[in-house]
């Protein structure tokens, strides 16, 4: 990233909520990148020039040997640092100080003991304050490095927050980026506006306009092409592309035929009647049902979409020629994820449905303008490219649609029953002003049919599950928690007015255990 923004560098150990950190900075407008700790060494830190550095939370132990540690420059360079959890104890062992394997782990809900003030907590925590935290570690520091003091402690960590006001340095067990820590994101505020001297310019109108400048730079007078699912992601990449280039960007909807009721139609007419981008719809409804004709696995399932959504957006690009380059809505996380801190490759819960497969094979340049980019920062951009509200708020869609919607073998039986089914209780939701609350909501059909009675006749008819998640970035999630008189309500709209269903049961899994989506 080339821009003139102060920026925070956070070195990741492998946090589940590393990202978080990252949403924080940013809302308090500065940039930030995340690098795993093992990709930054001394040369490509300076470069960077960062205003400061913070130090993730992490899986490991720093009692261990091998375990992780930061560079060396990092405390060296005169630049503030803030250490979270394993970030902090892993500062205290490389300053000095002790960390030892803790007999009273704390995860969970806690409480500080506010002992002194640090530039961190001032205007936040008075002395003499209880202040609830966030924590979740067993190690604890035991000796703190010379030249800090102990602002604050908890039952389980006698360190709990330190500070070297001094050297700019700063250590805290807990967890200030998550919700849970009232006070965490105004803290982290303080460090980067107080003690880092950030000035808080990054905004959604300035990285607009920065945005536009650099696709210019980059397609100079050559066409580009995007991949356009409808969702948000790739709606604000075209929007913000036609903006840049004009008639120099054209749009490929692919309608696989597994699309939510009216939703081809919406995105054909927001793009080719709202914004005038020149578009082709390529109705491939039949092609896709024919490949999924008897496919039940999952993974396959997904797997067959990817493929022949590649192959399809190929043969469409072909036809149109002359494009020098591809045009995808690939966001920060996808950036983050592709690595794994530790080297070695993730764990594959389920396959990721998207067009990366594209560049190689269509030998194109690639065009990622919302790489930098976070979703809820995706959402303000589309706001400030003046997007249509209800557009910008759509729940999230997965790339395979509804077929992973449809445990078991897709028929358009199957496919016309769900798209009624998911319309009424989407509809439902809208109209009890809860559409906003809810992260994602849909409906899925079941491979299971159920005896019941419709008036005096003996049914035999499919089940319907609906699901509806709370979460701030879909990487954990709880059930939403509707009334029952809500739920009833709509079972009985389903049940009355979508024919092949009988019966309505409400999905109350959390993620984790379970995934958002059922497939």
């Amino acid at each position: 990233m080339e821009n003139n923004h102060d920026h925070i560098l956070i070195l990741d150990f492998g946090s589940q909520v590393t990202q978080l950190i990252a949403r924080r900075v940013r809302e308090s407008g500065v940039y930030c990148e995340i690098w795993p700790f093992n990709q930054a060494d001394e040369d490509r830190i300076k470069a960077y020039n960062p205003k400061g550095i913070i130090l993730s939370g992490g899986p490991c132990s720093v009692t261990d040997a091998d375990s992780p540690r930061a560079p060396d420059c990092v405390f060296t360079m005169g630049v503030p640092v803030l250490g979270i959890c394993y970030g902090q104890q892993t500062m205290t062992v490389q300053l000095g100080g002790i960390v030892e394997k803790g007999d009273h782990q704390e995860f969970g809900r806690a409480y500080v003991d506010v002992k002194e003030h640090c530039t961190i907590t001032q205007g936040l925590w008075e002395k003499g304050a209880y202040e609830q935290v966030w924590m979740s570690h067993g190690d604890r520091v035991t000796k703190i490095p010379d030249g800090f003091t102990v602002v604050g402690t908890s039952k389980g960590a006698p360190y709990a927050f330190i500070a070297n006001d001094e050297k700019r340095f700063y250590g805290v067990q807990f967890h200030p980026e998550v919700v849970h820590t009232p006070h965490g994101a105004a803290l982290i505020k303080n460090f980067t506006h107080a003690v880092c001297g950030c000035a808080g310019d990054w905004t959604m109108a300035a990285f607009r306009a920065e945005a536009i400048e650099k696709i210019r730079t980059q397609v100079g007078d050559k066409k580009v092409i995007c991949g356009l699912s409808g969702g948000v992601d790739s709606s604000v990449t075209a929007v913000l592309l036609h903006e840049a280039i004009g008639d120099q960007l054209t749009c490929i909807y692919v309608d696989t035929g597994l699309m939510r009721a009216g939703e081809s139609d919406q995105v054909v007419d927001l793009f080719r009647e709202h914004y005038h981008i020149p578009l082709i719809h390529e109705d491939a409804g039949k092609l896709f049902l024919g490949a999924l004709e008897k496919i039940d696995d999952p993974e396959i399932k997904r797997k067959a979409i990817g493929a022949l959504f590649i192959d399809t957006f190929e043969d469409v690009a072909g036809r149109i020629g002359g494009a020098d380059f591809l045009a995808q809505g690939t966001l920060y996380p996808d950036v983050i994820e592709s690595v794994s801190f530790t080297g070695g490759p993730s764990v594959t819960i389920k396959s990721h449905h998207n067009v990366g497969g594209l560049p190689e094979r269509m030998n194109m340049g690639l065009v990622e303008p919302l790489r930098e980019l976070f979703k809820d920062e995706v959402r303000a951009l589309g706001r400030e490219l003046g997007m249509p509200e209800d557009f910008i708020r759509r729940h999230p869609f997965p790339g395979p649609g509804l077929a992973i919607r449809i445990p078991g073998v897709i028929t358009p039986e199957k496919l016309a029953i769900l798209r009624k089914a998911d319309a009424i209780y989407l509809e439902e939701i809208a109209n009890a002003g809860l559409y906003d609350t809810i992260w994602q909501a849909f409906a899925v059909l079941l491979p299971v049919k159920t005896v019941g009675v419709m008036g005096d006749s003996r049914s035999y008819e499919y089940v319907c599950a609906l699901r509806a998640v709370t979460s701030t970035d879909g990487m954990t999630a709880d059930y939403y928690p509707f009334p029952h008189d809500f739920l009833g309500r709509t079972a009985t709209r389903i049940i009355n007015e979508v024919r092949g269903i009988n019966r309505v049961v409400y999905d109350i899994t959390s993620k984790p255990p379970g995934t958002i989506e059922w497939e």
